[in-house]
């Protein structure tokens, strides 16, 4: 990412076409930025009431935000630091990552819960 590049932010159904004017890290102004920086970037015709933590600033046409996704997953038991509980069809958790976090909801094709230590 440097000073001058079309850009698109994209994240919560929303997609901006902008143009970075500066990019800056720890209060410190950058020539460029890679991915994964932590970074600031100054950017042309986006307010900042429109931006949310967690949407994500790419060159254009090439991230597009779902909001569906299928994952092999393992649930951890308790004494590995997981659930003592299943988990149930239909059933709501909270999902972080380093720089977002969302609601999601499990669905299991073909079972009714998926215990601590299984594979789904």
């Amino acid at each position: 990412l440097k000073k001058g590049t079309d850009c698109e932010i994209t994240g919560y159904g929303k997609t901006f076409k902008t143009t970075v004017t500066g990019v800056e890290m720890y209060h410190k102004t950058l020539t460029e930025a890679q991915a994964g920086d932590q970074l600031g970037a100054l950017v042309r015709g986006v307010k900042r009431e429109e931006i949310k933590r967690g949407m994500v600033i790419s060159k254009p046409g090439t991230i597009k935000a779902h909001d569906n996704i299928e994952a092999a997953i393992y649930i951890l038991t308790k004494d590995e630091g997981g659930r003592a509980k299943p988990i149930g069809n239909y059933m709501q958790f909270h999902m972080y990552s380093l720089t977002w976090d969302c609601p999601v909801q499990i669905i299991v094709p073909d079972k009714d819960m998926i215990m601590p230590g299984e594979d789904a």
